[in-house]
């Protein structure tokens, strides 16, 4: 998966801004418009940039279980 790819889908998860990510990511808030542009980070800007999203991973979502539906009293079903 791309450097990209991979931010692209960590602001998706999160609802963090492009802007906000680059900021606090590296302290470049245009850091993901340059890499949409076609900017090739250095390998240890990769690193630093893999390392943040995996400290800042957000949890998964789990919903509360639902209950079984209750059927209506008279249904021929109680």
């Amino acid at each position: 998966m791309t450097l990209l790819r991979e931010i692209e889908l960590y602001l998706r998860a999160s609802g963090t801004s492009a802007t906000r990510f680059g900021r606090e990511a590296l302290g470049d808030p245009r850091l993901v418009h340059d890499l949409r542009a076609g900017r090739e980070p250095r390998a240890a800007t990769v690193a630093r940039i893999r390392a943040f999203i995996a400290a800042h991973r957000p949890a998964p979502v789990t919903l509360p279980a639902q209950p079984a539906p209750r059927t209506p009293p008279g249904s021929g079903r109680d």
